[in-house]
């Protein structure tokens, strides 16, 4: 094993991310800038220091500690952070900070070590019909080690499911599938311009790869799915749209409800949410199910 990869966050006994309980693997990076993104860590490809002033006393370590001088103390004792400069490269300052006011979205894992976490719990794989999910971000954007990482889960008979934006080359996109046991892929909108404006890229790319990976793989179990966002895709037009696509292929389709617990997560990276306090009715949400059940 030589692939090394950027992973955020190692979650288990997760329900929602594949059949049966299993353990999600983060990946860092993604090619899409989702207005609604709830894992904003994982955008940019390289390790990142998040900060909750809420929790920081103001003690100075962690300036004292930096060594490239990122890190300064304001008038009112909390951390000014400079975020162009600071590489993620020596999060040594997280490490002395007593508080867990300043942590770091990122860190290097071998195939190997994200396997000891994953075979943990093997038991709950066993019973469950469930195993080892990637996710992100988006896992194809280190397509190296995600391949090396599939590989030994299959030596090791761990079921795989991999979560993709489908948004990368074709070749790339199906040249981990022998490895995948179920896939999930999302659609933000099937209107490109709409596409464009919601993520920062086109939807033609995820569209054909979706057709591309149905045709070399017709017996890869594939779940489409799309994040109901209220203001950018909650339309009966688009869920029917999408629905149809979904049933063209033989794919399931899932609508997932828009949450806005990725909030706390913009303003420790000092970012600002995109959409505010925008929020979805339950019986909107609701009415959509249904429109999407009664299509596929």
């Amino acid at each position: 094993m030589s692939a090394a990869g950027t992973i955020f966050n190692i979650q288990k006994f997760s329900i929602h991310d594949g059949p049966g309980i299993r353990t999600l693997v983060f990946f860092k990076g993604c090619p899409l800038r989702c207005l609604w993104c709830c894992n904003p860590e994982s955008q940019r490809p390289e390790p990142e220091p998040g900060y909750h002033p809420e929790k920081c006393f103001g003690c100075g370590r962690c300036v004292a500690r930096c060594s490239r001088g990122v890190l300064a103390l304001k008038e009112d004792r909390t951390l000014n952070i400079s975020r162009g400069v600071c590489k993620g490269e020596c999060p040594d300052c997280a490490k002395v900070c007593p508080d867990k006011a300043l942590a770091w979205y990122g860190k290097p894992y071998t195939v190997a070590e994200v396997m000891h976490v994953v075979e943990q719990d093997a038991l709950f794989y066993t019973r469950s019909g469930g195993g080892l999910s990637v996710s992100g971000g988006e896992p194809l954007m280190q397509p190296a080690f995600l391949l090396e990482l599939l590989e030994e889960a299959r030596r090791r008979r761990i079921n795989t499911a991999l979560e993709s934006c489908a948004c990368v080359p074709e070749a790339t996109f199906l040249s981990v599938m022998p490895h995948v046991d179920y896939l999930m892929v999302d659609i933000k909108h099937m209107d490109d311009e709409t596409h464009k404006r919601l993520t920062g890229a086109s939807n033609r790319l995820i569209l054909s790869n979706i057709r591309a990976v149905r045709r070399a793989f017709p017996d890869l179990p594939l779940t489409i799915r799309t994040p109901v966002v209220p203001g950018c895709n909650d339309t009966e037009e688009n869920v029917k749209a999408t629905a149809g696509f979904a049933r063209s292929l033989g794919a399931e389709y899932e609508l997932l409800p828009y949450h806005r617990m990725g909030k706390s997560k913009y303003d420790s990276l000092g970012r600002e949410y995109p959409l505010g306090d925008a929020a979805l009715a339950d019986e909107r949400f609701a009415a959509l199910q249904k429109e999407a059940k009664r299509i596929c």
